[in-house]
């Protein structure tokens, strides 16, 4: 209950931002029918296969995900600047009540940006003749499931760590690289070489792939994309749990 009254409170000062509309929203849809039009624009025989919207929806929506990590990094940060983590801190409130009251809402967020991305999805689909299956659609949902929890995780660790000033400056570096280095824009195995091999030693590049799976993509190295994507969400997240709880302790010293 501590969680859920702390969650809606978190959930309307995101939403009071409009930004929050704007980037979570707004900013993804806006890059998915830009591309699209590029993807119209490009002859058959280039062979060029990212913009498709095949792959485009899926990766869009994980794209979506890292403004997710933003608001969550900038409304932590925010509490903190404010000393309002610190007045609550007097509360009978745990820890893991807080960052459940941080997550909660964020996640139901990302779910609702999918949501949006994939039902936009369909209806370019059906105007290009490339048609999404619903059971697809929802599959490369789930397969976004352990990336929502990733950015999440870093989210609230750069809340933990830094201002609100400083917190959007690393968020961005971690959007610039699931954007390029995830193959979201770019077909990495495409391009090989060292690209390729920073981008398998990353988190984005897996998620991303596992999003396309159930679109048709190969289905070579599924079990390495699920394992490396849940690993590395369930670390991430669990290092943000542990550096708040240690910050949080040390606030009330």
């Amino acid at each position: 209950m501590k969680s859920k009254v702390f969650a809606v409170r978190t959930w309307k000062e995101i939403m009071r931002d409009p930004l929050s509309y704007i980037f979570c929203l707004g900013f993804p849809l806006v890059m998915l029918v830009i591309m699209s039009v590029i993807d119209k624009s490009i002859p058959a025989e280039a062979g060029m296969q990212v913009f498709r919207i095949r792959n485009l929806a899926p990766g869009i929506s994980y794209f979506g995900l890292t403004f997710v990590m933003l608001f969550t990094g900038i409304q932590v940060s925010k509490d903190r600047t404010t000393a309002l983590l610190l007045r609550l801190y007097a509360s009978p409130m745990k820890p893991v009540e807080y960052i459940f009251g941080y997550t909660m809402p964020v996640v139901v967020l990302a779910v609702m940006q999918m949501v949006i991305c994939f039902s936009v999805s369909f209806v370019i689909g059906l105007c290009t003749g490339n048609s999404l299956a619903v059971t697809e659609m929802l599959l490369s949902m789930l397969a976004l499931l352990p990336s929502v929890f990733l950015f999440v995780g870093f989210g609230i660790l750069f809340g933990t760590l830094v201002n609100e000033k400083a917190a959007p400056g690393l968020c961005s570096i971690l959007i610039s690289a699931a954007g390029m280095i995830g193959g979201i824009w770019m077909d990495v195995d495409g391009l090989g070489g060292a690209i390729k091999t920073v981008a398998r030693a990353l988190p984005f590049y897996h998620g991303v792939s596992l999003a396309r799976l159930p679109f048709g993509e190969t289905a070579e190295g599924a079990v390495e994309h699920l394992l490396w994507t849940i690993v590395c969400g369930a670390a991430v997240y669990g290092l943000a749990v542990t550096v708040f709880r240690s910050k949080m302790k040390k606030d009330i010293r």
